[in-house]
């Protein structure tokens, strides 16, 4: 098993218990999905128990295995945020961390919903603000945000719904030993109806509920800018 923070091992050890015994032996033999074994609960690493005050889910892991490294929406093939064009390129090549940056630019006041082009990020003033995707998962960290995905590994885009289906159960006894504590649950894109539908559990957390941030309206959404604005995600230290 793997070891995660103390605070969260008793809770996740339980969860993995879930698995299917063919499922488990997969996970613990197979080298060919992403993040590796090593690496898929990695959230549960960094943000003790105590300190997590929400969950995030977004849909799956990047398809890429550099990008995929244990945190939604946290592209580990980014490095730094921005460039002297606006935001780098690895950034405008994932769209979802794309649009998300965008909105959190807008949701700060410094960046109009009606103008997110380069030309418009390049003006920005970024002294204050952070640079590497690493200081974005800090920061998210630091909001007690539990950066998870409703599936925690990923094999192929044919394969994504057999792991959503493999990991309820998992997702599933870890709400359920998490109920009755205060944490919220941020549940992103089309799988938040389904996490509802088949985990029973999740109607008993404080559900915030939006759009994934695939779609370009995802800037202009006000409840999404207002949730996440008070966060400061984009502020440096």
């Amino acid at each position: 098993m793997i070891r995660v923070d103390p605070s969260w091992q008793s809770i996740v050890e339980k969860s993995y218990s879930k698995f299917r015994p063919q499922y488990r032996y997969f996970l613990e033999n197979d080298k060919k999905y992403f993040p590796s074994y090593d690496n898929f609960l990695n959230a549960f690493k960094t943000l003790p128990l105590e300190k997590t005050r929400y969950i995030l889910f977004g849909q799956d892991p990047y398809p890429r295995e550099q990008s995929a490294i244990g945190y939604a929406f946290i592209d580990g093939a980014v490095g730094e945020i921005f460039s002297e064009n606006g935001l780098s390129k690895s950034v405008n090549r994932a769209t979802s961390l794309r649009n998300f940056i965008k909105m959190l630019l807008v949701s700060k006041g410094i960046l109009s919903e009606d103008d997110t082009t380069p030309n418009a990020i390049k003006r920005v003033d970024k002294k204050n603000l952070i640079s590497n995707i690493m200081d974005l998962k800090e920061n998210f960290e630091k909001s007690g945000v539990l950066l998870l995905n409703i599936s925690l590994i990923f094999t192929n885009k044919k394969d994504t719904r057999l792991h959503v289906k493999e990991f309820l159960p998992f997702i599933s006894e870890l709400l359920k030993l998490l109920e009755g504590r205060d944490i919220g649950l941020i549940m992103l894109g089309n799988i938040s109806k389904e996490i509802q539908k088949k985990i029973p559990y999740s109607k008993n957390f404080k559900i915030f509920e939006a759009m994934h941030p695939y779609n370009i309206s995802f800037i202009k959404d006000s409840s999404v800018r207002d949730f996440f604005g008070t966060m400061s995600l984009l502020d440096r230290s």
